[in-house]
């Protein structure tokens, strides 16, 4: 195989993502190798040219390069224990949810069995795989990024090596991912508000991207700030937004609509306000959700 020949790349699992994936080697000519325990699931990459194994351990033999996308660690591992003598001198690529334990856990018993083992994210939807701008970032065995980082690059533009240790993406996944729920409620509140006077919520989609698109803008100073740990800059107090707190709750009653899911959010921050960050940014939050280490004995 000449370096301009397209890898051949065998995907497990074929969820939503998995399908995307596998469809993305697809189209971009790299011989592709699937297989989910589901075997039907297979069916629309085979009519696009994908060559669909019996069992797992076919799948794995069938590639130099193995791309694993189940829901997390342990569902990658119980569906890969069948093909464990076939992992030998493969690379096993992870794009899963999961904790940084679970990663480390599962790059030991992957390494342990001959493989070398590199753990990645997608940050994105299903529809956006292959795009320029879909980023998808991985920890491990650098020397496995480097040899496939072209194919790795098929499923998104924004392709990023984090470093070697192997829970890094899982890290990330979870430190960013943090942002998700709260984010996503928020919104939810918002319509249930707007709906509450007869209104579409699709009325506050504009507003609220906008509003994202400010988040986003302060991410780096806030980012700042904690990485000094100077949170001396009070231009968006701890004190501000304790303030909203009496607004969210009158603006419920008002609406009917339950707000109690931002009480421990307001709880943080009184307690930020308390350990006298009242004044300084709301950054100094960070300082609050930090618990002490335990003292070496």
């Amino acid at each position: 195989m000449t370096r301009d020949t397209p890898m051949p790349v065998t995907v497990i699992g074929l969820g939503a993502m998995g399908r995307a994936l596998a469809g993305a080697f697809v189209r971009a000519g790299h011989p592709t190798t699937v297989w989910n325990r589901t075997a039907a699931k297979a069916a629309p990459l085979v009519k696009e040219g994908a060559v669909q194994a019996g069992t797992a351990a076919e799948a794995v033999a069938a590639s130099p390069l193995v791309v694993a996308c189940l829901t997390t660690f342990e569902d990658t591992r119980a569906a890969l224990e069948p093909a464990a003598a076939a992992l030998a001198g493969r690379s096993l690529v992870t794009l899963n949810s999961g904790s940084p334990a679970g990663a480390r856990a599962l790059a030991a018993w992957a390494t342990g069995n001959g493989a070398r083992f590199l753990a990645g994210a997608v940050k994105n939807v299903p529809s956006a795989v292959g795009a320029a701008d879909t980023l998808l970032y991985y920890g491990g065995d650098a020397a496995v990024f480097e040899e496939h980082e072209a194919t790795l690059r098929v499923l998104g533009g924004d392709t990023v090596y984090l470093g070697p240790e192997t829970d890094l993406a899982a890290l990330y996944e979870m430190a960013v991912g943090a942002m998700l729920l709260p984010a996503l409620t928020g919104f939810f509140q918002g319509a249930a508000l707007v709906q509450a006077r007869g209104l579409e919520a699709r009325s506050m989609v504009r507003f609220a991207g906008k509003w994202l698109d400010m988040i986003k803008s302060v991410l780096p100073v806030f980012a700042g700030e904690i990485d000094r740990r100077d949170y001396s800059d009070g231009a968006s107090s701890v004190n501000l937004f304790l303030a909203g707190a009496a607004h969210e709750e009158e603006v419920g009653r008002e609406a009917d609509v339950d707000t109690a899911w931002l009480a421990p959010l307001y709880d943080l921050v009184r307690r930020a306000a308390d350990a006298g960050y009242g004044e300084h940014s709301i950054a100094a939050l960070t300082e609050v959700l930090r618990k002490p280490r335990e003292a070496a004995t």
